[in-house]
């Protein structure tokens, strides 16, 4: 299998590979690499951080106790944010690397976000758990989550009075698309999913008594239809299938949709919706390695945070730094801006996220200075400039030089640029590179990390 076509499909499916990495690969055959894929991330590891303070606290307390109340929601912060970090890290160094990188795509769709570190965490987990598995299934469980149950306003509603959030970002968002259902859906969707609560230690409950039994109309179809069942009815339509397509491929193929790739796909995905056979076909499909499709994606700030670490052994050694870089870079794990999500694409780069994309290999490699302000107190955002100064700040990154220098010590420069950059570069940046010589050295790693080409997977 060409190296090009490697590095395309652990880029899609992972975070790439370092230039040892591939040359350990290069000899197997497709197949034979997909398979190892599915078969290391066969089985889902939970991811997970020590939850047993919260067991002093309790519903009364919370609800009584001012100072309690504080207390528990510091600690909570303080939990989400090593949620945070363990993700970022277990992205870098996991052997499931599919799994993982189908968690981090399914958290930008069954978009969530709670203050509760238990229901973070419970949530986060059950996309782990149900990433490569049944899409059926996997609806019905989010619907059950305690995150999404508070998120999306489940807890409020209730038969005499029902809530349609859930319903409509159900259908909108999550299944259908909009313009495949109608008000009418969303509202008697909304009947169905009444009784959906939970409590303070993230479990689902059920109340039979604020549940609307009556018969309902939905997709032009009558029952006294449940959520599972609305759930059901909603997979039966075609669309569902199509839609969930579009985003497998704009996400892992390209964001200019193929009509004809994609209602592959569909038949595909909707004879059982299973999303492991779905994956499958597409790093199987030969169009899936067209050269239109190789580097042709801008990187998101994960994907270009854990790419780093990747081509070097590295370690934030501050968890706050961490959090603080994924807020400049607009992708801070665990908080998504909205329902909806990041866009992703060309919405990733701005005039202040690119600029920190371009100086932070020499601010993690060659320890150069910065400075971030924060953008108001509420948004937690900030806003990053560069500023070549002893007296300002300096990331508190380890970086493992010995392995990276043995990992590059016998690779010619075509082949480490190779391993760095898929997408073809531009005259300017080809003449460029030939006069800074051999591309290995430690300046020059940064570098190539700081070209316009290094970007795009």
């Amino acid at each position: 299998m060409d190296k090009k076509h490697i590095q395309h499909l652990y880029w899609r499916a992972g975070f790439g590979l370092n230039p040892q990495e591939l040359s350990i690969q290069e000899n197997k055959n497709r197949s034979d690499l997909i398979d190892e894929l599915f078969l290391k991330s066969a089985k889902p590891k939970p991811l997970t951080v020590n939850t047993s303070e919260f067991n002093r606290f309790n519903s009364k307390m919370l609800n009584t106790n001012k100072e309690a109340r504080k207390e528990f929601n510091k600690l909570n912060t303080s939990k989400i944010n090593e949620l945070n970090y363990s993700w970022i890290y277990r992205l870098v160094n996991s052997d499931q690397i599919l799994r993982e990188k189908m968690t981090l795509f399914w958290s930008n769709h069954f978009v969530c976000r709670d203050n509760n570190i238990i229901a973070t965490q419970k949530y986060n987990n059950t996309l782990r758990k149900y990433a490569l598995g049944n899409f059926k299934d996997f609806v019905k469980a989010i619907s059950k989550e305690s995150a999404m149950i508070k998120y999306l306003n489940l807890n409020q509603n209730i038969k005499r009075k029902p809530n349609e959030n859930f319903a409509r970002e159900l259908l909108e968002l999550f299944t259908l698309g909009i313009g495949n259902y109608s008000e009418k859906d969303i509202k008697e969707a909304a009947r169905a999913f009444t009784g959906y609560k939970t409590n303070l230690k993230a479990k689902f409950i059920f109340k039979k008594n604020q549940h609307d039994t009556g018969l309902k109309t939905f997709l032009n179809r009558k029952d006294n239809f449940n959520g599972d069942q609305i759930i059901d009815v909603i997979l039966e339509e075609k669309q569902c299938s199509k839609f969930i397509c579009e985003k497998i491929y704009a996400y892992f193929v390209n964001e200019n949709l193929n009509v004809e790739h994609i209602e592959s796909m569909a038949n595909v995905f909707y004879k059982n919706y299973n999303i492991e056979e779905l994956i499958r076909f597409v790093f199987s499909s030969d169009w899936f390695y067209n050269k239109d499709n190789i580097g042709s994606k801008i990187k998101s700030p994960i994907e270009f945070l854990v790419g780093m670490h990747k081509v070097i052994p590295l370690k934030f050694n501050s968890r706050k730094e961490l959090l603080k870089m994924q807020s400049v870079l607009n992708q801070k794990l665990l908080f998504p801006p909205n329902v909806a999500g990041w866009q992703g694409g060309r919405h990733w780069i701005t005039t202040n996220s690119i600029l920190v994309r371009v100086k932070l290999p020499s601010m993690i490699l060659e320890r150069e200075s910065y400075s971030i302000k924060p953008k108001g107190d509420f948004t937690k955002t900030f806003q990053f400039a560069y500023v070549k100064n002893k007296f300002q700040d300096k990331l508190d990154v380890s970086v493992d030089w010995k392995s990276y220098k043995k990992n590059v010590k016998k690779l010619k420069s075509e082949e480490f640029l190779s391993s760095l950059i898929l997408c073809n570069v531009t005259p300017g940046t080809e003449k460029y590179l030939k006069s800074i010589g051999r591309l290995t050295k430690k300046r020059n790693l940064v570098k190539i990390m700081s070209l316009p080409e290094y970007q795009m997977c």
